[in-house]
């Protein structure tokens, strides 16, 4: 379905593209200002010698996904997508996503009232995800990520975490919800983005530590990823995709496992074809 010639030197796993005069979603936190082009992310790319990149749907766009899809089907060798739908789309609607490059699903709960994720419905939308390999990505703070979590992966759905689950500064083993999720970590198909540490406020020694912890959790690094989190919605002053890229060298100066989070970890996940495979 996708193309897999490109050879895989490393995959930035959380990126937004828009226009600021896209038709944008009532009750959204954020406007944009200014335009974020995939041209100019490929761009980004390129300079860091990435060869993909995946492109999750912003809140502000709500479920019309067709400027990511645009995106995804111009750039099939290098990209894949995360997309943001209801619970009640239809199995032809999933396809057309899938047919592009979509290759999971995005629950940005950032200020939302929580549903009941076990309820028939969305275990019906949960189970036919599953069935397609897809992933589910959630945004949501530490605090209660875990209620949110355990329906999901009970429906066969692996979840991916975003921005190392909103700490709030560290992941705190000793914080009861912290710890429920990190006991999940060793048995369970559960993922973790290292992204956005501005977003928690995290110093470089807190993410340090929230990492070390992540690592002690699984028992290894194989379900860690990198995001860049482009074009850092309103932290735009505070950082860019260097710094990003930067950092992520700082927090894994070995390089076998930045390699594992760069290109085999996010390969696997994403279904992006490794050279000869």
């Amino acid at each position: 379905m996708h193309s897999t010639a490109k050879v895989v030197t490393g995959v930035d796993t959380h990126a937004h593209i828009f226009q600021r005069d896209l038709p944008l979603a009532e009750g959204r936190r954020y406007s944009p200002d200014y335009d974020a082009k995939v041209e100019t992310y490929l761009a980004h790319l390129d300079r860091c010698g990435l060869s993909h990149g995946v492109l999750v749907q912003p809140s502000f766009l709500g479920t019309d996904n067709d400027y990511l899809v645009a995106a995804l089907r111009r750039y099939p060798e290098r990209l894949r997508g995360t997309a943001v739908v209801e619970p009640t789309i239809s199995a032809a609607a999933l396809d057309t996503l899938a047919d592009a490059g979509v290759v999971s699903v995005r629950l940005n709960l950032i200020g939302k009232t929580l549903d009941d994720y076990a309820s028939a419905a969305w275990q019906r939308f949960f189970t036919d995800l599953a069935r397609r390999r897809w992933s589910v990505e959630i945004q949501r703070g530490m605090e209660d990520l875990d209620s949110v979590v355990a329906p999901i992966l009970g429906a066969g759905c692996d979840v991916v975490i975003d921005h190392f689950g909103l700490p709030g500064g560290e992941i705190d083993p000793v914080n009861p919800a912290h710890r429920a999720l990190l006991s999940r970590m060793a048995y369970q198909p559960l993922w973790v983005k290292l992204s956005a540490t501005y977003r928690s406020r995290s110093s470089l020694d807190q993410a340090s530590r929230s990492i070390e912890r992540l690592r002690d959790a699984y028992g290894h690094s194989e379900n860690l990823l990198w995001g860049s989190d482009w074009p850092h919605t309103r932290f735009e002053a505070d950082t860019d995709y260097d710094a990003q890229f930067a950092l992520l060298e700082r927090l894994l100066p070995d390089p076998v496992e930045r390699r594992l989070v760069l290109v085999d970890n996010p390969a696997r996940l994403f279904r992006i074809a490794l050279s000869g495979e």
